[in-house]
């Protein structure tokens, strides 16, 4: 079966009439009649009723004309992307990113910095959590994500680590630890702790659990919030104390004060890219060559 088959049959299943249908197709009636009789002779089946006044779709036919549509549109899909690919005319690129992520500075500067480099190439931006931006790239209708890792393992779905940077302690201005320039994680030690939930992004949540209880605690979870930057306004509230990346230094938000980590082992936040390795359009791979180049002269990068 050939897709001249498929749209053969449509033709006359859409004309009802083999000499109009012919004559949509630009062929003659006889060489129509007879493909048609070789394509039911390789399903098996009868797909038209023939009569004097024209032809009637079977039961068999009603159901192979929708499933003939359906892949005669997927075959022209694929063929227009693939040309599109070829000629490098894919001009609409897909980014998320989760909260946590845009905050730090890289995440802007590499976004102006691609749309500056490929200017032909659109760039839609989109702010989700990380387990929904993992999620629609594996069903591809994200093409990039910036997100926190480790992330959950999808079909497909490749995250790769650009930068490392040491989670910092948030505590109110009023806390008894604030005014150190740097304390050890143990100190934290019955505090209350904000964590934004797992559920939303497991890559700092897991790392903040295990640095603690790597020093000999679990944290107490007093209060989950949506996002990152809510963590900051209930610790400025009173409400209990948390671990960070550094980059949210820049919140300068009164009532809370930002205090490194002194321990020997300093827990980290691991900022990465996440795309679908079966999806690589060639707009797509030169966004992530770019944001590789540009993570490589960025301060906090994977090999500090």
């Amino acid at each position: 079966m050939e897709l001249r088959h498929l749209r053969y049959f449509l033709a006359v299943a859409h004309e009802l009439h083999f000499t109009r249908a012919a004559e949509r197709l630009g062929i003659g009636q006889p060489p129509l009649s007879q493909q048609i009789q070789q394509l039911e002779r390789e399903l098996g089946v009868t797909l038209l009723l023939r009569g004097r006044r024209g032809v009637e779709l079977t039961d068999a036919g009603l159901a192979f004309r929708e499933e003939a549509i359906r892949v005669l549109n997927a075959a022209e899909r694929a063929i227009e992307t693939t040309r599109r690919v070829g000629n490098s005319q894919i001009d609409k690129l897909t980014v998320g990113f989760t909260v946590s992520a845009s905050i730090h500075p890289f995440v802007p500067r590499v976004i102006q910095a691609c749309r500056e480099r490929f200017p032909s190439v659109e760039i839609v931006l989109l702010q989700r959590t990380t387990n929904e931006l993992v999620a629609a790239i594996g069903e591809q209708h994200v093409d990039l994500a910036f997100i926190r890792a480790p992330a959950p393992k999808a079909s497909n779905v490749q995250v790769e680590v650009l930068l490392h940077e040491p989670l910092v302690a948030v505590l109110p201005s009023a806390h008894r630890l604030a005014a150190h320039t740097a304390i050890s994680l143990r100190e934290l030690n019955g505090e209350p702790f904000i964590f934004y939930p797992r559920k939303v992004g497991t890559g700092i949540y897991d790392e903040v659990v295990h640095a603690c209880q790597s020093c000999g605690f679990t944290p107490e979870v007093r209060l989950e919030v949506p996002e990152m930057t809510s963590v900051i306004t209930f610790v400025a509230a009173g409400m209990g104390v948390s671990l960070v990346p550094a980059t949210m230094r820049q919140l300068r938000a009164e009532g809370v004060t930002y205090v490194s980590i002194a321990d020997e082992e300093i827990p980290q936040a691991h900022l990465a890219i996440a795309f679908n390795q079966r999806a690589l359009s060639t707009a797509l791979s030169r966004f992530i060559m770019g944001v590789r180049e540009f993570a490589a002269n960025t301060h906090y990068h994977a090999s500090n």
